[in-house]
């Protein structure tokens, strides 16, 4: 049997889960027998609806596309969620000198990634690249008393490199909300571990070895009481003949991120955070990236695709090689 904390206690693995986004989202927990699981479950869905109803890109009665289609200079009523994940894109896009861009919505679309085409349409592209850039700080306002928001220029956003991660921590507040002290939430490639298992030991993640078509695992490392997100070139994209486009774009150049970087995991206090910034520096590439992530402190590995193989580079906890595994 497993070793169980001796003051709390016994606890029962479960594992609750459900759809949303596209994907799925999914909860570890060992929950003594003080918690309602089903209640858990319930509380735990309807966090994760909550925030797509509020920034999909794809629901046409979403608070983001609300958003997108009012005039310049028109106030918005916003949930104070949406303000809080807002504030924080806004903070890493200025941090991160414009790699992490919110403000992508149009390129996303013309691109096909979006919700208007499934192809990418070389006029719409044009029609983008020809647009004044408005850099987001100076095309939205905020105004979290009031709960609102306005747009100073035509601007189209695109949370899709946030949301996820913010839906994790929104799932980590359920939790807590419900005296669960160990517990680990995921959602696509963003994970966050309230606590540790019961058993005292840190919650080990696998880390996904960026193989298109093919799930494998590169290394491991242990949670307690963190974040971790991932972003990358191998899971979500578009083959336009010989071509394979990523769904990540870069702002700065009009375009779906295209440089050595294969994928990049970040830790972080929330996810919604690691989130943003693995988003960013994907899009700052090797070179920027590392020096962005030294600068602001963060606990990153870059896989990088080089002629010999993937390479890492690794800060903070990640400055040693991850545990390998069989084949890794």
């Amino acid at each position: 049997m497993p070793k169980m904390s001796s003051e709390a206690a016994p606890c029962q693995r479960a594992t609750l889960n459900g759809p949303t986004m596209g994907t799925r989202w999914s909860v570890s927990v060992d929950a003594d027998a003080t918690v309602d699981l089903n209640a858990l479950r319930r509380d735990l869905a309807f966090a994760v609806q909550q925030v797509d109803a509020q920034m999909s890109p794809w629901k046409p009665e979403s608070d983001l596309v609300r958003l997108n289609r009012a005039d310049v200079d028109t106030w918005v009523d916003l949930p104070l969620e949406m303000l809080e994940v807002l504030t924080c894109a806004m903070d890493v896009h200025r941090q991160s000198a414009g790699a992490f861009d919110p403000c992508v919505g149009a390129l996303v679309d013309a691109w096909g990634f979006g919700a208007v085409r499934d192809a990418p349409d070389a006029a719409a592209i044009n029609t983008v690249r020809k647009a004044v850039p408005c850099p987001m700080r100076e095309g939205l306002e905020l105004d979290r008393p009031a709960g609102r928001a306005r747009k100073r220029a035509p601007l189209q956003l695109d949370l899709c490199g946030i949301a996820k991660g913010y839906a994790v921590d929104r799932m980590a507040a359920v939790l807590q909300l419900h005296g669960v002290r160990h517990a680990l939430a995921t959602l696509d490639g963003e994970l966050r571990a309230v606590g540790s298992q019961a058993s005292g030991a840190p919650w080990a993640v696998a880390l996904e070895s960026p193989e298109v078509g093919r799930r494998a695992v590169r290394g491991v490392i242990e949670l307690e009481d963190m974040a971790v997100a991932t972003s990358g070139d191998y899971r979500h994209y578009m083959e336009v003949g010989d071509a394979r486009l990523a769904h990540t774009m870069d702002a700065r150049r009009a375009a779906p991120v295209n440089n050595a970087v294969a994928s990049v995991t970040v830790l972080g206090r929330t996810c919604m955070e690691a989130d943003a910034w693995a988003t960013a520096l994907l899009v700052a590439g090797p070179g920027e990236g590392l020096g962005l992530a030294q600068r602001m402190g963060l606990e990153v590995l870059f896989l990088l695709r080089r002629p010999e193989g993937l390479v890492e580079m690794g800060l903070g906890r990640f400055g040693a090689s991850i545990a390998p595994q069989d084949g890794g």
